[in-house]
């Protein structure tokens, strides 16, 4: 009889597990198991009544580097590359990103020119702060704050301006506490290898064998700098639920979890409430907090280190306006928490995806909020209602975008607790927590955003990671 793999949680990173796991020459039975009714986690896309695409998570996938061409392969084993919409190279929104600063939008620098020339909001050329960069001695300590790397090798204006705002647009978090070692890990062993960030990303760390495809070809010879598809990224799991069904997955939704238990045997029993199932394995691909709850007694130490990988909830605010223009054309700007401690940053969807503007086209962007000011409002226990995110969205959107009529359309969701926070140290934890289950030999495997990366490139890399750990085979490129 051969071995039942049960997958927890049918987000992006429960759903790459699944595939990889039923890709096998010899599959095991895979059961994926989802508390809500729906697949795909926070990635979510809603049609407008004109018929515009609205994006409430991730609104576009990076191709670069090995794991970026992995899900352009998945694209295409799933059938998807005719829908893929892709943003190349020579496109605004592939070029022009802006800071918000001042009171005023600000073009990142871009190319050598750019770092040769005076570019507000920081008061020197960059080319300064890189020759700092490449004379300052490589640190010591085993972790540092994003902020305090950012300060000592490039300057005070970069950590509060550039890295404070890349922070909060990729993680929702606060620079001085989150970790370099594990929020950006290129740039921390490059310090460590090469003793300097640029040299060693000038350098790189050696090309990594890739996947090839066609459309893995066509994106590198057009320099894409992200890409969708047509009907919106659910299209994604979607597509991905339908592949599970036909090699025979059993996805079960809408089947909370209530705790996990180790048998004599070394199995698991997996709780639903009314019925329960048995697992030769588990890929948790749950968020690590929640894993923590559902633990049995024998694995407390793990489930300790679990509950200490926090996450900050986003409240994501989709406008629609008709007969209106930006005033620059890019892929959206950050605002540093100096500026606006509500406002993370502001996407122009229909910039990058005008396909998906809708019929007769409206202006989309989409106000991410959080920071600290959400962090407050939720420990002050206020009412966070829908009125409170759409009046912050459209006076950030009026104020730094001149955007100032009211939109045609609105969507706002606060999404509770949806980017994990790698606070300093988190490396520890990550270590404490694979050397437990390698002594205690058990048979779980940890995937999803809570771990090695936020990004949908990285959940996926994740679950396909976590599959091919429990089939005892190398991924291979």
């Amino acid at each position: 009889m051969g071995r039942t793999v049960v997958v927890l949680g049918g987000g992006i990173s429960g759903l790459a597990a699944s595939y990889h796991l039923s890709r096998a020459p010899c599959p095991p039975k895979v059961v994926l198991v989802e508390g809500s009714e729906r697949l795909g986690g926070w990635i979510r896309s809603v049609r407008g009544p004109d018929g515009a695409i609205f994006e409430l998570g991730p609104r576009g996938i990076r191709p670069a580097g090995a794991l970026g061409a992995r899900t352009l392969l998945m694209i295409s084993e799933l059938g998807l590359d005719s829908e893929v919409l892709p943003v190349r190279g020579d496109h605004p929104a592939a070029q022009n990103r802006f800071l918000y600063v001042g009171g005023a939008l600000h073009a990142l620098p871009t190319g050598l020119r750019g770092l040769l020339r005076p570019s507000p909001p920081f008061s020197k050329p960059l080319f300064w702060a890189g020759l700092r960069e490449l004379i300052t001695p490589r640190g010591k300590d085993p972790d540092e704050t994003v902020h305090s790397f950012t300060q000592r090798r490039l300057g005070p204006e970069v950590a509060s301006l550039a890295m404070d705002s890349l922070c909060r647009g990729v993680f929702a978090g606060n620079s001085r506490e989150l970790s370099i070692r594990s929020c950006f890990p290129s740039l921390f062993q490059a310090e460590q290898t090469h003793r300097s960030v640029l040299l060693g990303l000038l350098l790189g760390a050696g090309r990594s064998p890739q996947p090839d495809s066609a459309l893995i070809r066509q994106a590198r010879a057009e320099r894409w700098s992200q890409w969708s598809l047509r009907g919106g990224l659910e299209t994604l799991p979607q597509a991905l639920n339908t592949h599970l069904t036909s090699r025979g997955v059993s996805v079960l939704r809408g089947r909370p979890v209530c705790g996990l238990s180790l048998q004599a045997e070394g199995r698991w029993k997996v709780s639903l409430g009314d019925s329960s199932l048995d697992a030769d394995h588990i890929i948790s691909a749950v968020p690590a907090s929640v894993l923590s709850q559902l633990l049995p007694v024998e694995a407390a130490p793990l489930a300790r280190a679990l509950s200490t990988i926090t996450a900050v909830s986003v409240a994501v605010v989709n406008l629609q306006y008709r007969g209106a223009r930006l005033p620059v054309q890019g892929f959206g700007h950050l605002v540093p928490s100096s500026e606006d401690p509500s406002t993370l940053g502001i996407v122009y969807d229909s910039v990058a995806f005008p396909e998906q503007d809708g019929s007769p086209p409206g202006l989309r962007v989409t106000v991410m909020l959080g920071g600290s000011w959400l962090q407050t409002l939720e420990a002050r226990g206020c009412v966070l209602s829908r009125e409170l995110f759409q009046q912050q969205a459209q006076e950030a959107a009026a104020t730094q975008l001149g955007l100032k009529e009211p939109p045609s359309h609105c969507l706002v969701h606060l999404h509770k607790n949806c980017i994990p926070q790698y606070t300093l140290g988190h490396w520890q934890k990550l270590e404490s927590a694979t050397q437990f289950l390698a002594a205690q030999r058990l048979p779980l495997t940890l995937a999803g955003a809570s771990y090695e990366g936020v990004a949908v490139n990285d959940c996926i890399e994740s679950g396909r990671q976590a599959a091919f750990r429990v089939l005892g085979t190398e991924p291979n490129s």
